[in-house]
Formats: structure tokens, C-alpha cells, sequence
């Protein structure tokens, strides 16, 4: 059962969901780092999202001993010169609720007309090996910043986030909806078959 086996390096439990969602064809068991709570999460040093997920990725590796997935994602906003960026889930300081990341993105874009409130998510998801291997693949979803929060679903920047050709944010979508148009979802899509390889699965 060990080499069926896939960690997801993170202990957000909305995160944690969303890639249980995408993966739960695979005959893998999936498990998070609340499964193993001795694992300190690593210090995030990249400057881009490709490098904080390798980052992630081969340390939950090295320390599990398994393969690990692990994503690094955010919100780049045009008209703040690509902010949040890297530092998305500490937008609005250190231990800051999403709450505090939305309120302070949105009183930063006050006033702006639609034109200037375009945005993209951005997710880099790597794969890492116990061995050390880390590869890694992105997806990009575009959009444009809402003028205040709408939605329950979610978590993070969706109630903010609006997909232009549904007039919904992302936290008025399902989990499927937003799964086949997120990021996350288009990330995790390209990284299936890397999964798949290293475990050795039926995708």
C-alpha cells in the first residue's frame, strides 16, 4: 500500500479537499500533513510560485516518505503590479485571516473601474519523490477583481475573484464548476500523469 500513497503537503483543509476532489478517481490513498503532525512545514524562500511548491514538495517528501504533492498559489493583481503574488496568504500580515487578505485587496482597489481590475490565480503544483525528485507544472486562471466579497463557498481570495464569462466568483461556484475553470483544478490536470508515473497507478 505504501507506494499507493500520495501526501498532500499542506494542512489547509479547504486545499487539502479540492485536490481529494481532482484526484479521487486514482486508486491512491490521500493523505495531508494533519496526518503527520511531527512534520514541520518548511520556510516558503522562493520568490516565485514554481520554486515554494518544489520547496514544499520535496521537504514533505524527504520527511514522510512518501510522495508528496504540494502547491504554491496566489492571487496577481495587474493594476497593484502583480501583488499579492507569493505572499497572498500574508497579504495583510503574518497569520492575517482571509478576511483581512480581502479587505485590504479590496480598500487597495477602490475606485477602480472594471478595466483596471483585471487579475489571474496562479498555481504551481510540484511532485517529490522520497528520493528527491521534484518536478513541476503551473496553470493560470484569468479574471477580474469583484468590488466586494459574494459567495460562501470557497476559501482564500474566491468571494473577490469573478470568472468574467460566468458573472460569478468563485465562491458562488460548486466544486465542480470551479474545479474544471481553477487554477488549482488546471494544475493539478497537467501534474496527473507525473503523479500517475511516480506511483505507478492506472490514470
Amino acid at each position: 500500500m505504501a507506494g499507493r500513497i500520495l501526501v498532500v503537503a499542506s494542512r489547509n483543509p479547504g486545499k487539502v479537499r479540492e485536490i481529494r476532489g481532482l484526484l479521487s478517481d486514482l486508486d491512491i490513498e490521500i493523505l495531508s500533513l494533519a496526518d503527520f503532525p511531527g512534520v514541520r512545514s518548511p520556510v516558503e524562500s522562493g520568490s516565485t510560485f514554481e520554486e515554494n511548491a518544489a520547496i514544499k514538495a520535496k521537504h514533505a517528501a524527504l520527511a514522510t516518505g512518501y510522495p508528496c504533492v504540494a502547491d504554491d498559489s496566489g492571487l496577481e493583481v495587474e493594476a497593484l503590479g502583480g501583488l499579492p503574488g507569493v505572499r497572498s496568504a500574508r497579504f495583510a500580515g503574518d497569520g492575517a485571516t482571509d478576511e483581512e487578505n480581502n479587505g485590504k485587496l479590496l480598500a487597495l482597489m477602490r475606485g477602480l473601474p472594471p478595466a483596471r481590475r483585471s487579475a489571474r490565480f496562479k498555481c504551481a503544483v510540484a511532485i517529490g519523490s522520497p528520493a528527491g525528485y521534484v518536478e513541476t507544472v503551473v496553470g493560470v486562471c484569468e479574471g477580474i477583481i469583484a468590488e466586494e466579497p459574494r459567495g460562501s463557498l470557497g476559501f482564500g481570495y474566491d468571494p473577490v475573484f469573478v470568472v468574467p464569462h460566468l458573472g460569478k466568483t468563485f465562491a458562488e461556484l460548486d466544486t465542480s464548476e470551479k474545479n474544471d475553470l481553477s487554477h488549482r483544478g488546471k494544475a493539478l490536470r497537467a501534474a496527473r500523469p507525473l503523479i500517475v508515473r511516480m506511483l505507478g497507478v492506472g490514470g
